[in-house]
């Protein structure tokens, strides 16, 4: 089967409710999207919104309080919001790498693959039925003295310490207690939390979950999404193979990449688009496929996209394409579009009260970006 790159945005665009939105809830949308990155909440907030036919800021925080949806650090060892089932799936996949028994891990944490265990033991006896903030959670694990070494690690605001834990399900995130992050045990967190299955058994949930919303994809990309292709390649090959009929692996102008099968005819009728779209920073949209997609994201302009530190850029979608980005200046939206186009006015405004009632902003106009000039050489 053959298809264009036109009709897979096309499909993208629908199949991730960016339009038409979905009437569902929160949970249906962070369910559709294999997880929302929630580093900045606001920007989970805002992804979520903008794909709800009702969206306003707050429905991803409600259900988290809910524990319909589970915080923990899990694809790429970022913080995402998920629906219980897949987030357990999807830290089983992640701590079946192992990363934390590598050397290089230990060399920079100091701490041994013996001492990670010890502290999955410690964490699960501390959080028994409780909800700490990290220092509490910290200063109950160094009273032992053998956790005094890490004490620096665990304290770290990047969590790195912490990650193999949530991968091993002994932690998750709790509610914030004003401006503090706090810790919980996800099994008496999250209401009917199963614990994490076995890789085999997490591996079809996750990759089906995947590819219904950015196939179609190899299982490298798939690796680069998850673990930043720590897994080992030959086992998430045996995994692709295992779903057998379930996937079909279909080309798309010279590149091919496997797709769910009973998604094939949606995908064929799919029409393509030139509608515009605005997206917010860290979305799905593109993090799902990654930023070194170039079909998606030219390379010219990943950069403008994939920024120092980690940040992404809110987005600017023309057909399911990735045509530039925007930011707000007061209640103005400033855009600047790729290779110098002109800003497609008239379809942004149309999109400012959808964008504006999804942040809780008051947006009000847009204007281009100024054009980058160079600079007159000194004498």
């Amino acid at each position: 089967m053959k298809v264009s790159w036109d009709q897979v945005f096309g499909w993208r665009v629908r199949r991730q409710f960016v339009d038409p939105r979905s009437d569902g809830d929160a949970v249906a949308v962070v369910r559709r999207l294999c997880g929302v990155q929630a580093q900045v909440t606001s920007a989970a907030e805002t992804a979520v919104a903008l794909r709800r036919s009702q969206g306003t800021p707050g429905a991803v925080v409600a259900a988290l309080g809910e524990g319909t949806l589970v915080k923990t650090w899990a694809m790429r060892g970022t913080l995402h919001a998920l629906t219980p089932e897949l987030g357990a799936a999807a830290l089983s996949l992640m701590a079946s790498a192992r990363t934390w028994e590598k050397p290089a891990w230990t060399k920079v944490s100091g701490a041994t693959p013996e001492d990670v265990a010890a502290l999955v033991k410690a964490v699960g006896a501390i959080l028994d039925r409780r909800v700490l903030t990290r220092d509490e959670l910290v200063g109950e694990l160094i009273a032992e003295p053998r956790f005094q070494p890490l004490e620096t690690h665990l304290r770290s605001g990047w969590g790195s310490m912490l990650k193999p834990l949530a991968w091993q399900g002994a932690l998750c995130h709790g509610p914030s207690r004003g401006t503090s992050i706090t810790f919980g045990n996800p099994a008496h967190l999250i209401p009917g939390w199963t614990g994490i299955p076995d890789p085999e058994v997490a591996a079809p949930l996750v990759i089906r979950a995947y590819l219904g919303a950015y196939g179609p994809a190899t299982p490298e990309i798939f690796n680069n999404w998850l673990t930043r292709n720590f897994l080992s390649k030959t086992i998430v090959r045996k995994w692709f193979s295992q779903l057998g009929d379930e996937l079909t692996e279909i080309e798309v102008e010279g590149r091919k990449g496997f797709f769910l099968t009973e998604h094939l005819e949606e995908l064929a009728a799919t029409e393509p688009t030139s509608a515009v779209h605005l997206l917010g920073q860290f979305d799905q949209y593109v993090l799902g496929p990654g930023t070194g997609d170039s079909v998606l994201l030219p390379a010219d302009h990943r950069a403008k996209v994939s920024r120092t530190a980690g940040w992404i850029s809110p987005l600017v979608l023309i057909g399911g394409r990735i045509a530039g980005t925007w930011e707000l200046d007061k209640t103005t939206l400033v855009v600047s579009m790729f290779d110098g186009a002109p800003v497609p006015s008239a379809a942004i405004r149309a999109e400012l009260p959808r964008l504006a009632t999804a942040t809780g902003l008051p947006i009000e106009s847009v204007r281009a970006a100024p054009t980058p000039t160079s600079r007159s050489p000194r004498r």
